[in-house]
Parts: structure tokens; sequence; C-alpha cells
């Protein structure tokens, strides 16, 4: 698959995410086939056999859930709430952090399978757009104002 067609699929896949109302099995396999890597090369293993198993039961949140922690190793969830009809699910590198530190990539719909995959998707998307290095990266500060001041007492 080249570059440029695997830029264009997370999107188209999200929407996907958002328009339906439930998952099925052609969904999940049509996800697996254009979002997930380590999966084929992993080939059957025990972990892409639980997958399928799972998928095979319609265990969408357990199946989604075991996505995330084989695609995603560095992420983790750290929020899932439900609030006035709609599941919120947030995915981030940094749990331990607190919220207002944290960049966490989240997701909203009403069944709470589709949220975590949405989630999964928003966070295939942003890995695509951001090339990470070997080094890790200290990310600008989102305020235009912050300047950094030095508070040592050498005196």
């Amino acid at each position: 698959m080249t570059a440029a067609r695997r830029h264009h699929e997370p999107p188209s896949l999200s929407d996907r995410l958002h328009s339906t109302q439930a998952i099925n099995r052609s969904l999940m396999l049509d996800i697996i086939e254009h979002a997930c890597r380590r999966i084929p090369l992993l080939g059957q293993s025990e972990r892409t056999a639980r997958i399928l198993r799972l998928i095979d039961v319609e265990a969408w949140a357990d199946a989604t859930l075991a996505l995330i922690e084989l695609e995603l190793p560095l992420w983790r969830i750290r929020r899932i709430a439900y609030d006035e009809g709609e599941w919120h699910c947030a995915l981030s590198r940094e749990r331990e952090l607190p919220d207002w530190l944290d960049t966490a990539v989240e997701a909203r719909h009403a069944d709470l399978s589709l949220a975590l995959l949405a989630a999964f998707i928003e966070v295939k998307a942003l890995a695509l757009e951001v090339s990470r290095s070997s080094v890790p990266v200290v990310r600008p500060a989102s305020e235009p104002l912050y300047e950094p001041v030095g508070c040592e007492n050498f005196g």
C-alpha cells in the first residue's frame, strides 16, 4: 500500500465510524486491513488469533481494546466516561500526567465500542501525520505569551 493511499484512509475510516450506529464483522476487518500495521506482520500468532476470536463472538469492545494493546503499545486508555447519551474515550501516551498537561486523543459516540474504535483511528491518523524521532521532543507551549523564566538564585 502506498503512503499516499494510506494517508487518506484513516480520515475516511473516521467518517465511516461516526456515521455508523453499530459495529459488524466487515467493519472490524476493514479497519484491521486498512489501519493496522502489526497484525499482518505477526501472522497467525496468539494475539491475532485472540482478536479474531473476539470478533467472531462479537465482543466489539474487547476486540478494540486488544487492537489498541497490539497496535498502539505506547498508548493507554486515559478515560472512558458516559455522559448525556454518549461514550467519551481518551487515549494518552502520558497517562500519569494531570489532565491539564496531557495531550490526549479523544473520541465520542453513542456506542462504547465505536467510541473506542474512533479514538484508535484518530491516534493512527495522528501517527501518520507526526513522524517521531528516536529522541524525545519537547512540545512547544500552547500559550503564545508563555516564556520560560529561570528562577535559580546562584548568589
